[in-house]
């Protein structure tokens, strides 16, 4: 009997070896033998292997086993990762812009690494936007989106101040948005209310109110430089604020620049962020012909009809404007130049920011021409990559979201074919392009560009 047993016992022990095992359900994308750039020291950390699972980075290592569990695998050999871009000062389409369209502009953000949009004139439906990018509903940036435009016609009272500043709030925008005309104890209200309810404001800063009032007030940012050349000319000069041109253009001649050390260190001591735009001031207000700018490769994801505007915009404001010449220009930009780059070593810190699409800046492909505009100004490629990696996540608050390639942040990526830290040039060799885990290869990028393309011919 029990010799039986023993022999039963065994042929279930045989039969038990010879099932097939489960099957190991594949999961994840790996991304193998990748240089990883680290944005906070300009360190590099070679040949490493990042695990990505449910939109994030679950682990980073230098080895890696079982390399056939993963449903995604990316040869990251000889190229670099760095975190997703932000574009700190972009505009998303109005809801008058068909949907198809508003697709294409964020695609047009991502094809270029960028992963976080900061709107720069809200609407409601930039609100709808945000939580369907949140939520991976549509292809596109994380959004960030100001309030609809507080301004010297939206806000003509303190009383209206006050209404708008807590509705927008309520509504959910993520901070305010400036724009010039407002008076002097209207914004003073907007910031007294804005402080009660707790919510940010950003932009442009009003004649009435000068830089110094701003920057004292605490602007989370301060877009365009705007308001720094007006506050270089002497009060002896005695000048109508409202005579100030194009971003104070009309000024140039009685700037003092020894008081530029002045507002940078009011600057930091207000811990007010700077958002240059830069490439608004060497592309639309510069002596370059549109004709010219109406070559660069990029336009062609732009719809004819919106280049035509683009000229006749650029031909006011330069060829036709009897106020620009190229030498105040030449002095004006040598004196923006100067801001940037002593607002970038000794103030509270850069967002990098074009104004997309403002006049022949689209979308994506604008963030190189201000990616070249802050070199032109003396940053560095690691102090470039700063402004629109990690500082716009502590601009945010989000470190523990977003900015850095580290264990446990959203996977949003840009793998390069090059090193950034030794060629800036090289954010603009991408490989592919991460967004909560989804992976756009250069293949999936260009067939998607070559039919945003199509479309703009026929528009």
């Amino acid at each position: 009997m029990k010799k039986h047993f023993f022999l039963l016992f065994a042929i279930s022990l045989i039969a038990c070896a010879q099932q097939p095992s489960e099957p190991k359900i594949k999961s994840g994308t790996l991304i193998t033998n990748i240089n990883i750039i680290d944005v906070v020291s300009g360190s590099v950390k070679e040949k490493q292997q990042i695990v990505i699972d449910s939109g994030k980075i679950k682990s980073i290592s230098e080895t890696i086993e079982n390399i056939g569990n993963y449903t995604t695998i990316i040869d990251g050999n000889g190229k670099y990762a760095i975190p997703g871009l932000a574009e700190m000062h972009a505009h998303i389409p109005q809801p008058s812009t068909n949907q198809k369209r508003i697709e294409e502009v964020l695609f047009l953000y991502l094809s270029n690494g960028i992963t976080t949009i900061r709107g720069m004139l809200g609407h409601s439906s930039h609100l709808v936007l945000r939580e369907k990018a949140a939520k991976g509903e549509i292809l596109s940036p994380r959004i960030f989106t100001s309030s609809p435009s507080l301004n010297g016609n939206s806000v003509q009272t303190k009383e209206e101040a006050i209404s708008k500043v807590t509705t927008y709030k309520k509504e959910g925008y993520d901070f305010l948005k400036i724009h010039p005309g407002i008076k002097l104890e209207v914004f003073d209200q907007v910031v007294t209310t804005a402080n009660d309810v707790g919510i940010t404001f950003s932009g442009h800063i009003p004649t009435d109110v000068g830089i110094r009032h701003a920057i004292e007030s605490n602007y989370a940012s301060i877009d365009h430089v705007d308001g720094f050349l007006e506050g270089l000319v002497p009060a002896s000069a005695n000048v109508n604020p409202s005579d100030n041109g194009f971003f104070g253009y009309n000024f140039t001649p009685l700037a003092d620049e020894s008081k530029i050390d002045e507002l940078v260190k009011l600057s930091k001591k207000n811990q007010v962020w700077i958002v240059p735009t830069q490439s608004l001031f060497e592309r639309w207000f510069a002596p370059v012909s549109a004709d010219v700018l109406l070559q660069d490769p990029e336009m062609k994801y732009m719809p004819a009809s919106t280049l035509v505007n683009w000229k006749q915009r650029k031909g006011q404001y330069t060829e036709n404007n009897p106020n620009f010449n190229e030498e105040q220009w030449k002095q004006f930009n040598s004196i923006r130049r100067k801001l940037i780059k002593a607002l970038q070593d000794q103030g509270h810190g850069m967002l990098l920011g074009s104004d997309a699409p403002q006049l022949f800046n689209v979308p994506g492909f604008s963030i190189h021409h201000e990616i070249n505009g802050m070199k032109q100004a003396g940053l560095t490629p690691l102090q470039i990559i700063q402004s629109g990696t990690i500082n716009p996540a502590k601009f945010f608050n989000q470190q523990n979201i977003f900015g850095q390639v580290k264990e446990g942040l959203e996977a949003d990526l840009v793998i390069l074919d090059q090193n950034p830290l030794q060629n800036i040039k090289s954010l603009q060799q991408i490989y592919g392009v991460m967004i909560q885990g989804k992976w756009l290869s250069k293949e999936d990028i260009n067939k998607k560009l070559e039919e945003i393309a199509n479309n703009a011919a026929n528009n």
